[in-house]
């Protein structure tokens, strides 16, 4: 691993053998961008990369040079205005109403290992060994702002976290309307854009369009990361699939309003940029004060998708999520909303989780309504104190009880809202998100509590941190259900209103950093009505999060297919529910739910007293192959096979770091009548290794990979040699070598 610095050309060549990022200071000063992808020779000169033409109806910025022109050259972080037409990476409103600026290389320094960014989620070293830092350091000398560029590089990994720093050191106070965490030049348009969008119970579909010139793009205005769209996008090559050719990953580590953006110039070339949205956002810098962007990561693959996935669950799963639960196996829970909704007691909680004790589960969670006067959701929110009509011992009562069936208890909050009907709101209603004099608008009958001011998140810090200290909570299921409205801050002057929405999002991780430290040994699962807050951002303190509201086995397949192309299994909390499916009203079989659910943080959403015997003597086989398995299907390496989104059938599988166990879940949609045959090529496996499916049958696992794995069913109705084929069908296969 190293980073380059050539003074003579003025480049830079970051490479560790897996990949090479290559800069160079431009004739302007500023910092112009090369080439990234499969690692190269590093050489003195690169100069030969950078393309400067004379062109007709082109500015250029100096008048002896007419091929120099920023509007055709590649750049590292472009401002819009100087002989570049396209969008910035940062924009500066200055006092004069100028947004011009001229950032040219003033130095730069190489240091081991990874600093942290303040107050902001980010991923980490464990020593200095495993990444360098290259800090460029650049500055417009008439307003005398400083603009840090920060590239790690890690070790055996083709990634590259980026972030930008700006510092005022001028005298005057400056808005920053724009300030991207990466910006990437590329030298040709040739890819498709992938990005992963939909809405509340079908997030993360995954979308593929081709570039062309114009922009392609992907944001959030809600306040957060939302439901609608990822923060997280693609390019790749024409012709890439899971196992061959090109793909780039980028991913903003935030949980707000982001945009990420491929704009295609009419000369072909392309500009990939994802950061904090600019749209409504406006930071006064004054004079001495900082502004530091998200991290944001780049992975680069030529293996693939697949590879370009791992790389990102690898990373983020070992050196973005943090502390007691990052590698352990998730416990399986069981959570009593489905089950019981607002209608509970303590006894009746008691039994549910009684029961499914009796069949494995080793975490009751107790859902929404058992605080304030909250019997349904228009009261309640923002009094985090027991209901005793509900719980007349509290929760400290509650959880000793569950502690003594020999399981962890799980609580959860919503500390992020308040309802009208609650002593906090009628105590501070000046604590709300509101604007003087407009309308507030209502979303789940709640309003947000303004987490930009320090005194509302000690507040609610303070109530939470009181139950965690008298009872026995085990895990916290925070969740968010309402986008930001009418976004204003009683607390910030006119002037600085454009930055209360990512104040907001800093308030949020403040309160996490905060629990977190007082409460290490706590299991956090983020939650915003299902998915809609689940990024990167929220991974450095939760290592888990709650996919989607939807419980749907069959649509749980898209959503989890989806989300598996940048987060790790073991995020994604995936569980059994109940049918008829409280979402979609589809009746599957028990035994599809728990396969599905099983690639994920296992858990179940029913009162298992309602269950048949049967079917709880199913329950006990999931749970018992969830805890003889979970090692490698929430940490193994996850390969996508068949997508959902391309016909009938899902599958995937888990394996093994030393290769030598794999799991394959196969999943039908609707029954074939009179079917052809099926095959699925496996990947990940040891060629040389012998492998018994389901401990039958033995294949090498170079068979398994070209041949492939027989799936095949008889026609529908007929009877296989174990089995009946349905509708929403299912298989989990057990390779052992």
């Amino acid at each position: 691993m190293s980073i380059f610095y050539h003074q003579s050309t003025g480049t830079f060549h970051l490479t560790n053998g897996e990949i090479s990022y290559l800069m160079k200071v431009l004739p302007n000063g500023a910092l112009g961008q090369l080439y990234f992808g499969q690692a190269i020779r590093d050489r003195e000169s690169f100069d030969h990369l950078l393309e400067l033409r004379s062109r007709p109806m082109t500015a250029v910025v100096f008048p002896e040079d007419r091929c120099f022109s920023l509007e055709h050259c590649k750049q590292e972080y472009p401002a819009y205005g100087s002989t570049d037409f396209r969008h910035p990476a940062v924009e500066l409103r200055q006092p004069n109403g100028s947004r011009i600026t001229d950032f040219v290389y003033h130095s730069h320094s190489i240091t081991p290992g990874k600093p942290a960014l303040p107050g902001l989620p980010a991923t980490y070293c464990e020593s200095d060994a495993e990444a360098e830092t290259l800090t460029i350091c650049l500055r417009d000398a008439l307003l005398d702002v400083y603009l840090f560029l920060s590239y790690t590089l890690f070790a055996g990994q083709p990634a590259i976290a980026r972030s930008a720093r700006l510092e005022n050191r001028g005298g005057e106070a400056l808005h920053l309307t724009a300030a991207m965490s990466l910006s990437l030049d590329l030298p040709d348009s040739g890819y498709e854009f992938i990005h992963f969008s939909g809405a509340w119970s079908r997030e993360r579909h995954m979308k593929v369009r081709r570039l062309e010139q114009g922009i392609q793009s992907v944001e959030s205005t809600r306040g957060h990361s939302s439901h609608n769209h990822n923060p997280f996008i693609m390019l790749r090559r024409p012709g890439a699939d899971e196992e061959r050719g090109e793909v780039m990953g980028f991913s903003l580590i935030y949980s707000g309003n982001f945009l990420a953006q491929a704009e295609v110039d009419n000369w072909d070339t392309t500009r990939v940029t994802i950061g904090i949205n600019p749209f409504g956002f406006d930071w006064k810098l004054a004079p001495g004060e900082t502004f530091q962007t998200p991290e944001a990561v780049a992975v680069y693959s030529s293996a693939g998708m697949g590879a370009m996935s791992r790389t990102f669950h690898r990373l983020y799963r070992t050196r973005l999520a943090r502390g007691y639960w990052r590698d352990r196996p998730r416990p399986i829970l069981l959570n009593n909303w489905e089950a019981t909704y607002f209608d509970f007691t303590e006894d009746k909680l008691v039994s549910i989780a009684e029961a499914a004790r009796k069949d494995g589960v080793e975490l009751f969670v107790l859902d929404d309504g058992w605080f304030g006067a909250r019997t349904n959701e228009n009261a309640g929110l923002g009094d985090w104190t027991a209901n005793p009509d509900r719980l007349p011992g509290g929760i400290t009562r509650l959880a000793e009880r569950v502690e003594q069936l020999g399981m962890k208890f799980g609580l959860w909050f919503e500390p992020e809202m308040v309802n009208r009907d609650s002593d906090l709101y009628r105590a501070h209603p000046d604590w709300i998100i509101q604007t003087p004099g407009r309308r507030t608008s209502l979303g789940r009958n709640q309003y947000v509590l303004d987490f930009s001011r320090r005194e509302v998140v000690d507040h609610i810090y303070g109530m939470m941190a009181k139950i965690l200290s008298e009872a026995k909570v085990s895990y916290i299921k925070w969740d968010m259900n309402r986008s930001i409205t009418e976004a204003f801050s009683a607390s910030l002057p006119p002037d600085r209103q454009g930055e209360m929405l990512h104040r907001y999002i800093l308030g949020v991780y403040d309160l996490y950093e905060r629990l977190n430290t007082a409460f290490p040994h706590v299991l956090f699962e983020s939650c915003a009505s299902g998915g809609g807050r689940f990024d990167p951002g929220l991974l450095y303190y939760a290592p888990q999060g709650w996919a989607s509201d939807d419980s749907d086995a069959v649509e749980r397949l898209k959503i989890q297919y989806g989300t598996s192309f940048c987060y790790p299994i073991s995020s994604i909390g995936a569980h059994v529910s109940a049918v008829p499916n409280h979402q979609l009203g589809r009746v599957t079989p028990l035994a599809t739910r728990g396969n599905v659910a099983c690639f994920g943080a296992f858990g179940y959403e029913l009162d298992l007293n309602r269950l048949t015997e049967a079917e709880r003597e199913e329950v006990r086989r999931q749970i018992a192959f969830v805890k003889a398995y979970r090692q490698v299907l929430q940490f193994g390496d996850f390969y996508r096979l068949l997508s959902p989104f391309a016909g009938g059938f899902t599958a995937w599988m888990a394996v093994s770091p030393d290769k030598k166990t794999a799991l394959v879940g196969w999943y039908k949609t609707l029954n074939e009548v009179n079917g052809p045959y099926h095959r699925i090529r496996l990947q990940g496996l040891d060629p040389a290794l012998r492998y018994t499916v389901d401990g039958g049958a033995e294949h090498y696992g170079d068979e398994l990979m070209q041949v492939g794995l027989v799936t095949s069913d008889a026609a529908a109705g007929e009877m296989t040699a174990d089995r009946y084929t349905c509708d929403f069908d299912s298989r989990i296969f057990v390779l052992q070598a």
